[in-house]
């Protein structure tokens, strides 16, 4: 994890962030414990709170849980949930806004979809 404090994203929509992707990408997997506060806190040298600020809203999106005593774990089912949650942002972010522009160009939906194709195509032969 890497904290930016150089930018206006507050630190606790940082770490939550980060970590969601940690969990997404497979680092800490489903039902495994998670480092806790105090470790990221050490490691990152921030304060605990603003980690478990953090924490507590993968937790309010179900994404992590607290096993009393014992720490917390990635929530079986995180994985898709984080999946579900990022496509329909993705969505808002950019099919929505190419959607919005292309009408603005009057494009067609099959034009669009041309454009999108050719991107595959070149991102495939640059592999």
């Amino acid at each position: 994890m890497n904290i930016n404090t150089n930018i206006e994203k507050p630190i606790f929509i940082q770490i939550a962030e980060q970590l969601e992707d940690s969990i997404f990408t497979g680092i800490y997997p489903e039902e495994t414990k998670i480092p806790s506060t105090n470790e990221f806190s050490t490691l990152l040298n921030i304060n605990p709170h603003t980690v478990l600020k953090g924490m507590n809203l993968l937790v309010d999106d179900e994404i992590i849980y607290k096993k009393r005593g014992l720490g917390m774990f990635v929530k079986e089912g995180a994985v898709e949930k984080i999946r579900q949650k990022r496509q329909g942002q993705f969505y808002d972010q950019f099919i929505a806004t190419l959607i919005e522009e292309a009408n603005k160009l009057n494009m067609t939906k099959n034009e669009i979809i041309t454009l999108i194709e050719r991107g595959y195509d070149n991102e495939s032969n640059s592999n």
